[in-house]
């Protein structure tokens, strides 16, 4: 069993920045990916940012250019980095940790942090 607890979220001005951090702990394993995702109200939830535990990273086509997600392996911890954040970027932000122990991988989820931006 894996845990997720995540911190960071808040109120920001439109061109702000936010620091979201998630830290893992439990049966981690040392080959997994860690990321965030984010459910906006009346949206489906959706993917922002992976990062592997050999550092290879995928960002969303809107985030690009303005979030960074970097990770501590040391410390089982993920932090995604948000600049210039806009409005459309408001919702709850999900940390996601996937274990590659088995086929397919298991999947751990955060409890949520919520991101508001205003205009």
């Amino acid at each position: 069993q894996v845990q997720l607890v995540e911190s960071g979220g808040g109120l920001v001005q439109a061109g702000g920045s936010l620091r979201l951090s998630c830290a893992a702990s439990g049966s981690i394993f040392s080959i997994n990916d860690m990321g965030w995702y984010r459910q906006a109200p009346g949206k489906q939830r959706e993917l922002v940012a992976i990062i592997s535990s050999g550092g290879q990273i995928n960002y969303a086509d809107s985030v690009k250019g303005r979030f960074t997600i970097s990770r501590d392996n040391a410390k089982n911890t993920v932090y995604l980095q948000m600049n210039s954040l806009k409005p459309e970027d408001t919702a709850v932000y999900y940390c996601n940790y996937r274990s590659w122990l088995k086929l397919g991988g298991d999947h751990y989820w955060g409890e949520g942090t919520l991101v508001t931006v205003s205009s």
